[in-house]
């Protein structure tokens, strides 16, 4: 592998990975049972939410008809509604593709709840207020992003990195930016081509390389000033559930009126790029390098800037025929 000059061990990088191993990543499955955090570790995103939570009311969990239980990876989520249409919306867009559990956790790890007062409903996670509206539907965009940052600061063996992700042949393909870049609209061009749906906005990685499904539904702009979430089935997409090793990593730039300009780049500087691109800290993931290394290793690495989406999504898999 190209290993280039990474970078002083002490540089404060925030961290993720993506994944290479297809001997590794068959047996890894979206429906785990939870494993033990690392108690060892310092000051983590996980000790903050349990911090944060600890200073907060401690809720009360309510049985209800109108709640349900979602686990994702380590993480138990249960969403209590105060009618069967505020949960029927709220069921169809969380996660959408994950199984329901029937059993209701004791103490779940996250707990959502919305209660309605008047004409107004209300959100909250864990005890502290996210949303007032009187509208239902103006409730799903706020739940999705909450929930992302609980869900990614529970994370246990798997980190996240700001990427968009696909499946095509069998390998994923990741689009590595930060919020706003264009990574959800060009991720659901692909799809519309028959890509499978990993995830609009975050790529979960595990030690051995492999990219994990994070299965919430899209939110796309389509030239609108707010986020509308897009469920994948309506883009005739079909959603991952396994692990995946990488293939192809485009670190892309969008410019309206620019031609494609995207050339080959070594495997350290898309190391580099995952790196810049996670919530996550290098001091507090020991082998976090390693696992970026066993990624780009595996994979073909491309940077540049990119025009409009079906443009992109056209080079993209013409770049994918070319080094096959």
């Amino acid at each position: 592998m190209d290993t280039g000059n990474y970078f002083p061990v002490s540089f404060r990088f925030r961290v993720l990975f993506v994944s290479f191993g297809p001997e590794n990543c068959g047996a890894q499955k979206l429906f785990r049972p939870r494993s033990t955090f690392n108690t060892n570790a310092s000051t983590t995103l996980h000790d903050k939410v349990k911090s944060q939570a600890t200073n907060r009311a401690s809720p009360v969990f309510m049985s209800s008809n109108s709640s349900f239980t979602v686990r994702v990876y380590n993480c138990s989520i249960l969403i209590e509604t105060p009618s069967s249409e505020v949960y029927s919306l709220l069921d169809r867009h969380i996660l959408p593709s994950l199984p329901r559990l029937e059993t209701v956790a004791a103490r779940p790890d996250i707990y959502v709840r919305v209660i309605q007062t008047d004409d107004q409903l209300h959100l909250s996670i864990q005890g502290s207020p996210v949303k007032s509206t009187s509208t239902a539907k103006d409730l799903i965009v706020p739940l999705i992003k909450v929930l992302d940052d609980e869900i990614i600061a529970r994370l246990d063996t798997l980190r996240a990195i700001h990427s968009g992700a696909v499946v095509w042949a069998e390998r994923a393909i990741l689009l590595p930016g930060s919020t706003h870049s264009g990574k959800s609209s060009l991720v659901a061009e692909l799809v519309r081509r028959g890509a499978t749906y990993f995830s609009d906005e975050f790529a979960l990685i595990d030690p051995d390389g492999c990219v994990h499904p994070y299965p919430r539904p899209l939110l796309l702009r389509n030239g609108l000033p707010r986020q509308v979430p897009v469920l994948p089935e309506k883009l005739n997409a079909s959603v991952g559930n396994a692990a995946a090793p990488v293939g192809w990593i485009f670190a892309l730039r969008y410019e309206p009126d620019c031609s494609w300009q995207v050339v080959p780049v070594p495997q350290s500087e898309a190391v580099l790029t995952l790196l810049k691109n996670t919530p996550h800290f290098l001091a507090e993931s020991p082998g976090m390098l390693e696992s970026f290394q066993k990624v780009a290793s595996g994979a073909k690495c491309y940077a540049g800037r990119r025009p409009d989406v079906v443009q992109a999504a056209d080079e993209i898999l013409r770049s994918i025929q070319d080094s096959a």
